[in-house]
């Protein structure tokens, strides 16, 4: 469950004067601005208390969710097809889970969410740079939909800033452990913990920055992280579209040594 609305109150602070996009469902929120000369699409999942799918109330990403998404950024990459310059995606995350639930299961929530990857993936491939900042939870199927197909990830340093396949409690249950157990063995395996330090050790954060004011930025805040997006957007145009920067980090040797097996295999 979302404990504040970090992501609509830093979709705001960013989108200031961005021209909102109209169409979507009140739990998704997408604005074209500009972070310095660039051209940007914020894009954002927020609590609805009102959605129409009980499950998906407090920030998760569910049927609507996913599909608006994919709206969202395939009208971006239709919007600059033939257009040298494509505009950023910026994906404000702050996703507590997808949502559970049998009508979303009954109705394809894989298929909405696989919707929502597909045309982050594709917007990627075509040349809009992708940045996902993290202000708050990124969880589970949510955050597969929203955010990690970013060609880099930028993360707020705060304890609610996490990153994991399950919360707490969900991953207790299936492990047959208690929170507690599973918080020890985090301490000794990074992949198991939820906070930034372990997650950046994995290699998968481009830049880790602290705020004064995570929950409802100030000034100061918005320009550094301003600053730090604009950075990630340049660091994007220089060196292309795939997600190679992830790999190299201490913990990830198996997986870089996977893929060299791989492609000599293939080769």
């Amino acid at each position: 469950m979302s404990d504040s609305p970090r992501g609509l109150n830093w979709f705001n602070a960013l989108a200031v004067g961005a021209r909102e996009v109209v169409g979507l469902p009140a739990s998704v929120k997408a604005a074209d601005g500009t972070l310095g000369e660039q051209p940007v699409r914020f894009l954002a999942v927020v609590t609805d208390a009102h959605n129409r799918f009980p499950r998906a109330r407090q920030g998760e990403v569910g049927l609507l969710e996913g599909w608006s998404l994919a709206r969202a950024v395939d009208d971006a990459i239709e919007l600059d097809r033939q257009s040298e310059h494509k505009r950023a995606l910026i994906a404000i995350v702050d996703v507590p889970s997808q949502a559970y639930g049998r009508r979303e299961e009954a109705l394809g929530i894989h298929q909405a969410l696989a919707g929502a990857v597909d045309s982050y993936a594709r917007a990627r491939l075509a040349g809009h740079p992708v940045i996902a900042l993290l202000v708050g939870k990124a969880m589970s199927g949510a955050f597969l939909a929203h955010g990690y197909q970013a060609n880099r990830l930028i993360a707020l340093r705060d304890p609610g800033v996490m990153v994991h396949a399950m919360g707490k409690a969900s991953a207790a249950r299936v492990t047959l452990r208690s929170v507690e157990e599973l918080e020890k063995l985090a301490a000794s395996i990074p992949p198991m913990a939820y906070d930034i330090d372990n997650y950046a050790s994995l290699g998968l954060l481009w830049e880790t920055l602290t705020v004064s004011q995570i929950e409802q930025p100030v000034v100061e805040d918005l320009a550094r992280v301003q600053s730090v997006l604009n950075s990630a957007i340049k660091d994007v145009l220089a060196t292309g579209n795939d997600l190679s920067s992830r790999l190299g980090a201490s913990h990830r040797a198996a997986s870089s040594t996977v893929r060299q097996l791989l492609r000599a295999q293939w080769s």
